[in-house]
């Protein structure tokens, strides 16, 4: 072979070479990223060419599927439908052929469009004996009563707010409500009305953010519910032993490096006042000296221990409540009743309720039981999984009957319920610059039945801008929301 042409040959076999290691590359290497590429309209296509499986809540589905009327170019065939939609929105999330998935629709969209790869043999089976290929189902843990509770309590309240309630021994969701809320089958297609009812629900279009999941996206000052960490922490860290044992609490008691009194709400026995009174009327003085007492590493480990300062995923991401870490000794008592920097968002707090109820064990909180096939069969069941320990049991059932005098005689008494006993924590939080803006309202409990269980812990927060100030409290505002959804899953257990 002459030189010319030795050479054509060996860049023509560079060239397939180069063909070759680029067509590899992109089946391989490159093959999950193409196929779930946001540009890949085969994938939508794909997703919406049958009728996806079914959120399940108390054994009926929440979701369904209806063909999409075909005009234009719409070569999507089905499209998703939602029933009670603004109530089951922070859980299902939505699932829309313009503006793709979020939450449960999204996390779970392999069961739900039966693209998991767990479903490769029923799917293979399906191919074979000529069936089309059809979705999975997710079968949640919430309870629709509970969840129904929650959310017909905020919007009758109205403003804003969010409602959690949990299985404090296994740490199932029960309810998970947001309001204002939205209906996801609005936006669920592709039609200028779809693309018209996305825009109004953006925050820029209204300012009450109705697709914000407060339960989980939005961080709050806890104000005096926060109180409930800081007696755990001063139990589980000896500074006192008992509840019924005076405290070392002058007043009135000046913040630490500075001229300024820590203000009590009204005139309320906290001087020297034992545990037990000091959270019956909430005093701020106490818990602000027991956390300065402390001092902030103490605190920010018993914090931690309830689940501040990191994301859960349940498998939905819940923001991180925030105890901060960089703070001085008048901080320190300000954050440990639940001012200054401290946040939480309403699952979090609910998390404090629910291992306090559940004797110090803190459980892994969730919201999806099972994932199955389409005929039923399970392909993943949820295991309960402790988090952490923040109080031992003695500790425990110390702060227990803490909060039960709080729901029996002190601010908490809009949630007896009669024949059950019912622990709690109101709180009324400072909001806005140097306090100016309504407060917002709090209320943390469980519920503990005569067989000595604790069926539900719920955490309830309410924003409400139109409310006199002074009818705002967590006692007047959160708590009946907390009872009727605690009433919800005890009758639910008859």
């Amino acid at each position: 072979m002459n030189k010319p042409l030795r050479r054509i040959a060996i860049f023509c076999g560079l060239l397939v070479l180069t063909l070759l290691i680029r067509d590899n590359w992109l089946q391989y290497v490159k093959a999950d990223t193409l196929k779930t590429d946001d540009k890949n309209r085969r994938v939508t296509i794909a997703r919406y060419s049958t009728p996806r499986g079914d959120i399940i809540v108390g054994g009926n589905p929440v979701t369904g599927s209806t063909e999409t009327k075909r005009n234009g170019l719409n070569d999507l065939k089905y499209k998703r439908t939602y029933k009670d939609g603004p109530m089951w929105a922070p859980v299902t999330g939505y699932a829309s052929q313009a503006f793709g998935a979020n939450q449960l629709e999204s996390i779970e969209d392999g069961i739900l469009t039966g693209n998991d790869d767990r479903l490769f043999f029923r799917n293979t089976l399906d191919m074979v004996t000529g069936k089309t290929q059809q979705g999975g189902n997710v079968v949640t843990t919430l309870s629709p009563g509970a969840q129904k509770a929650a959310y017909d309590g905020l919007k009758n309240q109205g403003g804003k707010g969010a409602a959690v309630a949990l299985d404090p021994a296994t740490g199932k969701i029960l309810a998970l409500a947001s309001y204002p809320s939205y209906d996801p089958s609005a936006f669920a297609g592709t039609s200028d009305k779809d693309a018209e009812a996305w825009k109004k629900l953006q925050k820029k279009s209204d300012a009450s953010d109705p697709m914000l999941n407060r339960a989980l996206r939005e961080t709050y000052p806890p104000g005096s519910t926060f109180k409930v960490v800081t007696a755990a922490a001063a139990l589980e860290n000896g500074l006192y032993s008992s509840a019924d044992s005076p405290t070392r609490s002058p007043l009135p008691w000046i913040l630490p490096q500075s001229t300024t009194e820590l203000k009590n709400e009204g005139n309320i026995p906290c001087k020297n006042a034992t545990m037990r009174v000091a959270l019956k009327v909430s005093c701020n003085t106490v818990f602000g000296k027991m956390g300065y007492d402390l001092g902030k590493d103490k605190m920010l480990a018993e914090a931690k221990k309830f689940g501040f300062d990191a994301e859960q995923f349940v498998p939905v991401r819940s923001a991180a409540s925030n105890f901060p870490q960089d703070m001085n000794p008048p901080n320190t008592a300000l954050s440990s009743i639940g001012q200054f920097e401290t946040a939480a968002t309403p699952l979090q707090m609910a998390m404090v309720a629910s291992a306090v109820a559940n004797d110090g064990k803190l459980m892994k909180p969730y919201m999806v039981d099972e994932l199955q096939s389409h005929n039923l069969d399970p392909i993943e069941k949820t295991k309960p999984k402790e988090l952490s320990r923040p109080l031992t049991p003695q500790n425990a059932q110390i702060l227990q009957s803490m909060m039960e005098t709080v729901v029996k005689e002190g601010t908490g008494t809009k949630a007896q319920i009669g024949g059950v006993t019912v622990g709690g924590k109101t709180g009324t939080a400072q909001h806005g610059i140097e306090n100016s803006a309504n407060p917002y309202a709090w209320f943390i409990s469980y519920a503990k039945m005569p067989d000595g269980s604790s069926p539900v812990a719920v955490a309830v927060v309410v924003e409400d801008e139109n409310a006199n100030r002074g009818d705002i409290s967590g006692g007047g505002l959160a708590a009946p929301i907390a009872k009727r959804v605690m009433e919800a899953v005890i009758n639910s257990k008859k």
